[in-house]
């Protein structure tokens, strides 16, 4: 499925600014910054500089949030997001109900007590995120991210995201696969499933480290029409769609 660029101009600003380029940016500055968020529950906050959101805006990192500050701009981001600026970039710090957690291991260990399965979440998520893909919550499409090529304002997202692993009750039965394809073409995406494999131990999860021993397995799953795939009589059979493929251009 080709790109489906939101307004005339859209694929020319897109190529003019990559997001790479802007990731680098925003490395720099909230690096030079010393920029620090708080953890909560479920997230963490960020206090940043007005021109610093703006970069995180065009990066899609976070959610604005309203803040009575004028001279601040409050930024929301998921663990996910959070852990990617701390661990892969390394451009901020987090503090945890003031006290500042010193390295990586300490952010792990309370963000896997909120929720065990955040390191097969993560590791998907930076994955696809070193490759410059924007993700974003996939809630609404009953998938866990979906994926964009670029800004959401320049692109519709191409891809649903799945995440599956060992004990994953998703996509067990056709019916659940017919499901989801469906719903995923109805909304002009493919359907992405990103099987996370590992032999990581447990007391092993307690680290990041635990990362490398992860493996990510990337699987398109398109719905199979029969009127595009129509056996010609007179010359040798052509497919022209497949029903699961591997992901050629991540």
């Amino acid at each position: 499925m080709a790109p489906r660029w939101k307004w005339k101009g859209a694929e020319a600003k897109a190529l003019a600014e990559p997001i790479s380029n802007s990731v680098s940016e925003l490395q720099l500055s909230l690096a030079k910054t010393e920029t620090s968020g708080s953890l909560s529950s479920c997230n963490v906050l960020l206090a940043v500089e007005p021109e610093q959101a703006e970069l995180l805006d065009r990066c899609c990192f976070g959610r604005l949030v309203l803040s009575a500050e004028k001279d601040k701009k409050c930024i929301q981001l998921s663990f996910e997001e959070a852990f990617y600026l701390l661990y892969n970039l390394k451009c901020i710090k987090i503090y945890l109900q003031g006290r500042c957690l010193e390295n990586e291991v300490d952010t792990w260990m309370y963000m896997k007590s909120q929720r065990p399965n955040f390191p097969i979440f993560f590791k998907p998520y930076s994955h696809l995120r070193s490759k410059n893909w924007v993700l974003r919550s996939g809630l609404q499409y009953g998938v866990h991210f979906v994926a964009y090529r670029h800004h959401p304002s320049l692109v519709h997202s191409e891809y649903s995201v799945l995440v599956q692993s060992g004990d994953s009750n998703r996509l067990r039965v056709w019916s659940d696969v017919h499901c989801a394809v469906r719903l995923s073409g109805s909304v002009a995406k493919t359907l992405l499933t990103v099987h996370v494999s590992g032999n990581s131990k447990k007391e092993d999860l307690n680290l990041p480290l635990c990362l490398e021993n992860y493996r990510v397995e990337e699987q398109t799953i398109c719905r199979w029409s029969p009127e595009l795939n129509r056996e010609d009589e007179t010359t040798n059979p052509k497919p022209n769609a497949t029903t699961v493929s591997d992901l050629k251009s991540l």
